[in-house]
């Protein structure tokens, strides 16, 4: 009898509920439905110091493997004021609050995404068209 491969568990309550653990300041989550398909979803928090992102970081990261997601990335986990963990699904932006205010990436999401071309919006020009 063969069996049905084991399905990970959803990956965004997992993220939620280890920044409520770690006492993650203002949690976002941004939905990316066809924004990107880099991912499902984007969470953004803040921390109150570079040792306190690094805290939250490493744990979220350690209970993501505990639950059988070995193939994570992150950048920014030694002296920094933006810490991004890729978990695939799900993109996790951790911020000092001066940093997370300074690029403000919450409202650059949130946008619309722009017309489509030939439905009224801006048409590239000049370049080489092949023809």
């Amino acid at each position: 009898m063969a069996h049905e491969p084991v399905q990970a568990p959803a990956i965004l309550p997992l993220v939620l509920q280890s920044l409520d653990d770690d006492k993650a300041l203002e949690p976002v989550v941004i939905d990316l439905a066809g924004k990107t398909t880099m991912a499902d979803h984007m969470v953004v928090a803040t921390g109150t110091s570079q040792r306190h992102l690094a805290a939250m970081a490493e744990k979220l990261i350690e209970r993501l493997k505990a639950a059988g997601r070995n193939d994570i990335r992150a950048e920014g986990l030694g002296d920094s004021a933006w810490v991004l963990i890729d978990a695939n699904e799900v993109i996790v932006h951790l911020f000092r609050a001066e940093t997370r205010s300074f690029y403000d990436i919450e409202r650059l999401w949130q946008m619309s995404p722009p017309p489509e071309r030939g439905t009224g919006g801006l048409e590239p020009t000049g370049g080489n068209d092949a023809g």
